[in-house]
């Protein structure tokens, strides 16, 4: 069995507060890993309230350099970390900072670091995704992140994870913003397995639009066991969802049983 511990989204429930950002606590094949780290310590006092220690997770993987899925970095100890090469490069919405508080040569300093664009073995059963095939053309949308120097930013470092069982695949996205039918299709290519049992995370969709219905086109042929999303995506995405799919928002402190 996997279990998925939600320790910070931007939907709260009950005693367990919300933040704008994710962070996942995973147990699955005798291992832990910690999947991003969310915008504060909340994932820590949330992680408390559920009785986990997430500084106990054998593994730590960031799926992007944005600030809601690694500022909770600045809380965690020295320990390997795997990454895409250009998670800690400097990147902008208009005058707003969006990336981490550590540059590439901080990070190094203080995390033992794998960057890697390609998958990366993380244990017998799981995989960090590296960067992502986008073949969908619907998916492959114009966005307003800038780097440094002022040129888009396509977020090439977007990533997930995979992790393979008896019923097939589940996939873990942070945001997709690679699209997370191109993050399902890439998981596919990585295992060599077809079959896909879950697909959660963060999936970036706005609702009412070709995207939205596209995503949903793509995922209902999928006949997965459980789809759930959350975190950015918006509240018109989150209904045609609930219409199309009967799949319902993950919220703060719910555990996830696959």
């Amino acid at each position: 069995m996997t279990k998925i511990y939600v320790l910070t989204d931007n939907h709260a429930q009950r005693e367990f507060k919300a933040e704008w950002g994710l962070s996942f606590f995973i147990e699955t094949g005798g291992t832990s890993i910690l999947f991003d780290f969310g915008d504060s310590d909340l994932f820590l006092k949330n992680a408390a309230k559920l009785g986990i220690d997430p500084l106990s997770a054998e593994h730590y993987v960031l799926s992007h350099g944005h600030w809601d899925h690694g500022n909770g970095l600045q809380y965690m100890p020295s320990r390997k970390l795997v990454c895409h090469p250009e998670v800690f490069i400097k990147r902008y919405r208009g005058k707003k900072y969006l990336g981490l508080p550590y540059s590439h040569e901080e990070a190094e300093q203080k995390f033992d670091l794998v960057l890697t664009a390609s998958p990366y073995r993380i244990s017998e059963n799981a995989f960090f995704l590296g960067e992502i095939t986008r073949q969908f053309d619907f998916e492959d949308i114009i966005n307003d992140f800038v780097k440094e120097d002022g040129s888009m930013d396509p977020v090439v470092d977007d990533s997930g994870i995979v992790l393979t069982g008896d019923k097939g695949l589940i996939v873990i996205s942070g945001c997709a913003h690679a699209g997370i039918c191109n993050t399902v299709e890439h998981a596919k290519a990585v295992t060599g397995v077809n079959k896909v049992q879950a697909v959660l995370g963060g999936f970036h969709l706005k609702g009412g639009d070709k995207q939205c219905a596209e995503t949903i086109s793509y995922l209902k042929g999928l006949n997965a066991e459980y789809i759930s999303t959350s975190h950015c995506t918006q509240f018109p995405a989150l209904v045609e969802f609930a219409n199309e799919l009967g799949s319902r928002p993950f919220m703060a402190g719910q555990i996830i049983e696959l």
